[in-house]
């Protein structure tokens, strides 16, 4: 096995993609502001407009709304809401959003987004066409549950039985990549395993995608990838076809903190 160079940690939370190789997988509005007083009533407000004493003559003024000077709320990533925005580091300036229809869809999609200095969030590639664990997607994740996880993870460490195709994240060859086998639907699981990106659940970050220690315990999973797509659902892990899979290992920027958020629309959502 190769050593793999460290990168920066950042989330931990898994599912069977090293399996196969070491296993077996192959595969609001908010509330309305106060009406100011003296504001006449919005329509259909029935409640009668408050007229404000007239103030004594050369008395100042008083600011007609003081909610004006109240900043703006931060741009959001596309596709998330609240509570999964909340969960974005701060200092994260590249995310990878992969969404399902539903939770128990296999089949998603993924959009590269970077954000710019003033926050704005913007698509930097795809939308790509993506696969996911047979049985959908979970927010507990088990072994062997053939579901992929929800949330929000680190993507920093590479790996492939193929050479580096031009990474910025630390990428392991490594032959001990291969695999031979069948999928859920028959497809060969021949090259799923060419280039990897390792997705930060219940392993540790800075790793060899090979590297086995889950911190969550056995249990939860582990070795949950982004690979090559091979024709059918995975057993976890989250795949892509080739070319944009290369595409995205290039595109990963180490100094952006990049994640990957992911899991089906009505989650993601909130």
């Amino acid at each position: 096995m190769s050593v793999h160079k460290g990168a920066p940690a950042l989330l931990g939370a898994g599912t069977l993609c090293v399996a196969l190789l070491l296993t077996g997988c192959a595969s609001t509005a908010p509330p309305a502001p106060a009406r100011s007083a003296g504001a006449p009533p919005a329509v259909g407000d029935s409640r009668p407009a408050v007229v404000p004493p007239r103030p004594a003559a050369g008395a100042p003024g008083r600011a007609a709304n003081s909610l004006s000077s109240a900043p703006a709320p931060a741009p959001r990533l596309p596709g998330v809401g609240p509570a999964t925005q909340a969960l974005l580091p701060d200092d994260t300036t590249q995310a990878l959003v992969v969404t399902g229809a539903t939770a128990d869809d296999n089949l998603s999609t993924a959009t590269l987004y970077a954000r710019d200095p003033a926050g704005r969030w913007t698509p930097t590639a795809g939308p790509w066409p993506t696969r996911n664990a047979l049985r959908g997607w979970t927010s507990d994740h088990h072994a062997g549950d053939l579901r992929t996880p929800i949330g929000v993870f680190r993507i920093g460490d590479g790996g492939g039985r193929l050479p580096d195709p031009g990474a910025r994240i630390p990428y392991d060859q490594d032959e001990q990549f291969a695999i031979s086998g069948t999928g859920f639907a028959g497809e060969p699981l021949e090259g799923s395993f060419d280039h990897v990106i390792a997705i930060d659940y219940n392993r540790v970050p800075g790793r060899t995608p090979l590297d086995k220690e889950r911190p969550l315990g056995a249990e939860k999973g582990g070795g949950v990838w982004i690979h090559v797509d091979h024709g059918g659902p995975t057993q976890a892990c989250v795949a892509l076809e080739r070319e944009p899979l290369r595409e995205l290992i290039r595109a990963l920027d180490p100094a952006r903190n990049p994640v990957v958020v992911m899991g089906p629309t009505p989650e993601l959502t909130r």
